[in-house]
């Protein structure tokens, strides 16, 4: 009995990995499957999540619509993908000059891909603008350039595309937003001002255009880190909130993020929260017991915690 037991633990390790393996290479194939030849269309593919949304969406055999506000920065991008690229599997991306903080120029670009490709099968809006001071010091035309990028330039994007994918009743809208978009940090006014406007928008949206099977999907991570950097020790004193910032602060890698907007696009989700326990138990203790969380976001501000800059 004792030796048939140990004969059986190596199988069943092996049969495990079999399973295992066999289910990432559906996920990859099924991933592919799910954008090949789609017009995608990405913005700010410059920054460190539209690059790694770029290389997964270009793999999976989409036809890429990468925007981005500097021209030089885009064609290394686009140099970048074409040369690890199999040509027989993957389209030419198509390089539009885009910034989304100037709304007068939106419409433009989607006429542009609308005359280009035809339609927009999916929408990845990832375009962001961070801030970080003291409201009092944060001037209005400050605060309206934030809304215009995070908000009235996503939104105006997405008004101008919507019609064609509700005519051809089909389309997916993904927003990249934030853990600000559902509770408030302090230094952080008009950031997250912008992020609850935008997920309000997109909730809402996604109700209206349900009947014309167009999905709109969220994903909000906590911070998303630049590569390689590693949370450093720091000379953190002890308290609830500094415990709880440096936590949340600490955000999620550019790869991980782009891999689930993959995912949610493959599922259809309707909405996605990355983070660690920590920010998850925030959320939570907000929506169930405010007084408590308003307490401790003081208690932060009154100790003058040293905020990390964000990117």
């Amino acid at each position: 009995m004792g030796v048939t037991a140990v004969l059986m633990l190596p199988l069943l390790l092996l049969g495990i990995s079999g399973l295992l393996f066999i289910y990432q290479e559906v996920s990859r194939l099924w991933s592919k499957s799910a954008v090949q030849n789609k017009v995608v269309v990405i913005t700010d593919a410059i920054s460190g999540l539209g690059k790694e949304c770029a290389r997964v969406f270009h793999t999976g055999g989409a036809r890429l619509v990468l925007c981005g506000k500097n021209w030089e920065r885009l064609e290394i991008l686009y140099d970048a993908l074409i040369s690890v690229a199999d040509p027989s599997k993957t389209f030419t991306p198509k390089l539009v000059l885009l910034d989304l903080s100037d709304i007068s120029c939106v419409q433009d670009v989607a006429k542009e891909v609308l005359d280009c490709y035809g339609c927009v099968d999916i929408l990845i809006n990832n375009a962001s603008m961070k801030i970080k001071g003291p409201a009092h010091k944060i001037s209005l035309e400050l605060d309206k350039k934030i809304m215009d990028a995070n908000y009235f330039g996503p939104i105006t994007l997405t008004k101008a595309l919507l019609p064609d994918m509700i005519s051809r009743r089909t389309g997916q809208i993904v927003l990249v937003n934030n853990i600000q978009g559902k509770l408030g940090i302090p230094f952080r006014t008009a950031y997250a001002a912008s992020k609850h406007a935008a997920l309000g928008f997109f909730d809402c949206l996604r109700a209206e255009v349900e009947e014309y099977d167009v999905v709109v999907s969220t994903v909000s991570p906590t911070f998303i880190r630049a590569y390689r950097v590693d949370p450093g020790q720091g000379n953190w004193e002890a308290s609830i909130w500094k415990f709880f910032f440096r936590k949340l602060t600490y955000g999620v890698h550019p790869v991980d993020v782009a891999e689930e907007v993959m995912r949610t696009v493959r599922r259809k989700k309707q909405e996605v929260f990355m983070a660690n326990p920590i920010p998850k138990a925030a959320v939570y203790l907000r929506t169930f017991f405010p007084e408590l969380f308003f307490a401790v976001v003081a208690c932060g501000v009154k100790e003058k915690l040293s905020v990390p800059e964000e990117g």
